[in-house]
Parts: structure tokens; sequence; C-alpha cells
């Protein structure tokens, strides 16, 4: 069974929220707000289409799912260039589904609910994968790269938006209690291992943080592989980290879930402290 280099980092930090009944049970809550409130900081049309343009999303008849894709927000950005009959939403979460169906430019989409690590498409099915800000929810994402090779057909495109892991400390003690933040690293060695080629990351993030890393982000980088023979990934694992359907502790759930929010809620106040320091700290100084 092969592993991830990532993986003595993710069972030694708690994460409350990268499993998926938690992040069912976060995203309830969230989406009341999530486009109108909690995405903008963090996840704007601009930082959208930059991070897409990497996928050569230019062929409106072009297969595209979007995995993970929520209230389809970046579906918006994909259906710009895609002939939305040709597109596809996929997410675990029908709160953040039901926001997608509230979208008229996403009306001819289809939009069904679907685990990202067991995807309900044929193999060699798609010529273009997106997920954004999925990646952090993913129990392994290595398999949930691994599938995005399978589906896709021989020439298709992997793009994975997502955080990037910060290095002040504080930042990093709040991001490994709420959720997955990789590496830069390890997006690479995930796409590698799952036998894409042409492996680029390109660096993401609201202007006002200009370029600075060490907060991390929460959407960061968008990474991106091609897939160039077709058949499953090479790469071999053994069973999914989570069951969902296996009957869970519902105390010890909660508990993961508040501990979780808690953590979350420290990344709502780094964009309010980024954007003050943007006004105050003259150009050409570091933040």
């Amino acid at each position: 069974m092969a592993s991830s280099s990532a993986g003595s980092r993710r069972a030694s930090q708690p994460r409350f929220i990268q499993h998926k009944k938690e992040a069912l049970w976060f995203y309830r809550l969230i989406s009341i707000a999530y486009d109108q409130i909690l995405n903008p900081p963090h996840w704007n049309e601009d930082m959208r289409d930059d991070a897409l343009e990497p996928a050569d999303l230019h062929h409106p008849e072009l297969k595209v799912v979007d995995v993970g894709g929520g209230t389809g927000f970046a579906t918006l950005g994909i259906v710009k260039h895609v002939h939305p009959e040709n597109v596809t939403i996929l997410d675990q979460s029908p709160e953040q589904l039901a926001k997608a169906r509230q979208k008229e430019a996403l009306k001819d989409c289809t939009i069904i609910e679907g685990d990202a690590e067991d995807l309900p498409f044929p193999t060699d099915s798609v010529d273009r994968y997106v997920s954004a800000g999925s990646i952090e929810y993913w129990p392994d994402p290595q398999r949930g790269i691994m599938e995005a090779y399978r589906v896709l057909k021989a020439g298709g495109i992997a793009c994975i938006i997502g955080p990037v892991y910060p290095t002040f400390w504080l930042s990093r003690f709040f991001a490994n209690a709420w959720m997955l933040f990789p590496k830069e690293e390890e997006y690479v060695e995930w796409f590698e291992k799952a036998g894409f080629k042409d492996v680029k990351l390109k660096r993401i993030g609201p202007k006002w943080y200009r370029g600075v890393r060490r907060f991390g982000l929460i959407i960061g980088c968008s990474v991106t592989g091609v897939k160039t023979e077709s058949g499953e990934s090479p790469l071999q694992l053994g069973p999914k980290a989570e069951d969902v359907n296996r009957a869970v502790n519902p105390f010890v759930v909660l508990v993961r879930f508040v501990l979780g929010t808690t953590a979350a809620a420290y990344y709502v106040l780094v964009p309010v402290y980024m954007w003050i320091k943007d006004k105050i700290v003259p150009r050409g100084q570091p933040l």
C-alpha cells in the first residue's frame, strides 16, 4: 500500500473538521451566509478566474466535473467558458447544493450528491476535473487525487484549488485544529504519485495580502496536472480512511465539530487583520 509523505503530519494533528461527517454539519451551519459573508474575504471572483486559468477551460464542448462544488461559486467561473449542460457539480452537502440550484447560470448543470474519494463517474469519462475549496475536508487527499486521475480522459487536466500551510506559529496551531492546510510540495507529490505529468502550482490570494503566506490561506494555490494515458491511476491504495455510513458516537462528532468551528473563527479574523494592515502599511513595505 502506498502512502503520502504527508501521512505522519496528518495523523499527528487533530484537524477536527477534516472528516466528512464534521464537514457535513459545518456546511449545514455556514451555508446560510457562505456566499455573502464567509466566502468573499478568502475567495473572490478575480481569484477564481486566476485560479481556473491553468485548467484551460476555453473550449465550450469540454465535459467538466466540479468536485466539492458546493454553492457553485467555482462553477460560475467554469460556465463562462463551457456549456453548462456539459458541467456536473458534485458535493456531499445538500444545503450547499441547494444554493447552487438557485443560481440561474447553473440551471442547466447536472447537480448531484457524492463523495470526492469515490466518484460516481466512469473511468476516462471527462475532459476537465476541477475542485476548489474541497481538499481540506478529504480524510485522504491522495485518494481524492487518484480518483481525479481515474475519471479524466487521456489528455485531460485536473485542477485542484485549496489552502496553503502557514508558517506563523499561531496560525499553524489554528490551521492544524481546523482542517487540512497542505504544504505546496505535498500537492505536487500527491499529483505525481497519482500519475499526473506536467504538474504545476500557481500561487493565488486576495490582493490585500500582498503575497504574504505566513498566516496560510484558505484558498492559496491552484495545482494542475495532465493525464497522459488512459485507465486508472498506477497508484494502489487500501480501504478508505473514513466510511461515512459507519455509525459514530454523536457526542464525539459534536465535540469535534465545536472545537473545529472554534478554530475556524481565527480565519474569519485573519483577513480583517490583513485588510487593516494593507490600509496602514505603505506600499513597498513588508506586511
